[in-house]
């Protein structure tokens, strides 16, 4: 990617140049409602020109930041999709929350339904992962007799959390690119800060939430439970199904540690194949591949190959216009990185001592509030924060994960009216908006506030 310019703008017009950058996405896309696709490539390619990047580096500068991302992003969207799908149509989102519903009993059927849900939404997006509980929660609601709220909103809680912290959910993945940060470590510290935040804001208020709301009976709107017509799988399978992805991930990065320590050896053919194996992108595909055998070809279907395929292709179309988002915010990086903003952020951040940490999350929250898309808020803010991220060496690894994740909580939290989310859970559940402003809104500003908490205590621990 080619170097800051050579007639280097003054830091007070660099920033004036980015703050006015900001701007004119956050009205291209909330005003004239312009996709985020064209709006962060438009506004990248204005923010190279302004800054002084000449006509003859242009595309290079655009393309560079763009490829560089879906280099790493796609393939880890692309395989998380298609996982979760196998799951959900196979019936095992169905499994996961009957199991944990009998265990949990139906007094506690609540956080059954939500635990099956923090364990369905890891490779899932939230709102394909909320569409296909919605049968569920439905089912159990008019079974148990209860307020739909106070089932759907925990289950929402869980789809947040995970959409928020975890890869290989595009907001976290995107992040740890640009941030340089070891995807193991972001998953490491995302578990962590996600767990306690969860079963604090994502199940305990949502479940006070709920009851302090008035009851709320099941609509006649169904949701989308697909099923394949093959027997369901059972829970054991379906657990290592997703959990496998989770452990080999964590091994490569264990290895990797020691063999850093000096604990293990670095020429050591065993253990170079057992880090290959835990690298995110290869972690995904074998799970996914492995998922497909037992959750497809070892079911008896019909016809098992065109299922297969029937199942990627369902699961890969919708997830394109994210990874598109997701470059063009890595393509609005890059030209921060090479206009030299970035650089100039850092140094203006350093002197008035605001910590990384929690520029990054404040800038998270405020394209979060004003835009509504947490993957655009999570993108463009840790492009934002690369630069000055990168240049400190002492917050490589443990400390740049927590940045991470600091930054993608910020991206989550504060969900309101200009949020996709808030009416697709709104609407299935039949809630007015006056209602989800109090329950799904508030939840997601817990969500956030607390993880953010969390993550910057971790990284006083680490730095």
């Amino acid at each position: 990617m080619p170097n800051a310019p050579e007639a280097a703008l003054s830091t007070p017009l660099l920033l004036s140049i980015s703050a006015m950058a900001i701007a004119i996405l956050l009205v291209l896309i909330i005003r004239i409602r312009l996709h985020p696709f064209f709006a962060l490539v438009i506004v990248s390619i204005g923010t190279a020109l302004a800054t002084g990047i000449g006509v003859g580096n242009l595309i290079e500068t655009l393309t560079g930041g763009f490829g560089q991302t879906l280099g790493n992003v796609a393939m880890l969207i692309g395989f998380g999709a298609v996982l979760g799908r196998i799951v959900a149509v196979s019936g095992g989102a169905r499994v996961l929350s009957d199991t944990l519903i009998r265990i949990c009993g139906r007094d506690r059927a609540p956080l059954g339904l939500s635990i099956a849900a923090l364990l369905f939404c890891f490779p899932i997006f939230l709102d394909a992962a909320y569409v296909v509980m919605l049968p569920i929660i439905f089912a159990v609601a008019r079974e148990l007799k209860g307020s739909l709220l106070l089932y759907g909103l925990p289950v929402a809680g869980s789809a947040l959390v995970m959409h928020a912290l975890m890869p290989p959910h595009p907001g976290p993945v995107a992040a740890a690119v640009f941030l340089e940060a070891d995807i193991g470590l972001v998953l490491f510290v995302g578990l962590l800060v996600g767990l306690p935040t969860w079963y604090v804001m994502g199940y305990r208020l949502a479940v006070w939430l709920a009851n302090k709301t008035p009851f709320q009976s099941v609509p006649d709107v169904m949701g989308g439970e697909e099923d394949d017509g093959g027997p369901r799988p059972a829970f054991g399978t379906v657990l290592l199904v997703l959990l496998l992805p989770l452990v080999l991930i964590f091994m490569n990065t264990g290895i990797s540690t020691l063999i850093s320590a000096g604990t293990l050896p670095d020429d050591n053919a065993l253990l170079d194949a057992f880090v290959v194996i835990g690298e995110t992108p290869i972690a995904l595909l074998i799970s996914t591949c492995v998922a497909m055998w037992l959750l497809v070809f070892r079911r008896g279907l019909k016809e098992p190959m065109e299922a297969v395929n029937d199942i990627i292709e369902k699961a890969l179309a919708p997830v394109c216009t994210i990874i598109l988002i997701t470059g063009a915010g890595g393509m609005f990086g890059g030209v921060l990185t090479a206009s030299g903003i970035g650089n100039a952020l850092a140094e203006s951040l350093d002197a008035i001592g605001m910590p990384l940490i929690l520029a990054g999350y404040l800038i998270a929250s405020v394209i979060r509030i004003a835009q509504g898309s947490a993957t655009v808020a999570g993108t463009t803010a840790a492009g934002i924060m690369a630069p000055a991220v990168l240049a400190e060496p002492a917050l490589a690894g443990m400390p740049a994960a927590c940045i991470t994740t600091a930054i993608v909580a910020g991206a989550i939290g504060y969900s309101h009216v200009n949020d996709s989310g808030f009416w697709l859970v709104g609407r299935f559940l039949q809630v007015e908006t006056r209602t989800m402003l109090r329950t799904w809104s508030v939840m997601s500003t817990g969500i956030s506030l607390m993880a953010f908490a969390l993550a910057w205590a971790l990284f006083v621990l680490v730095t």
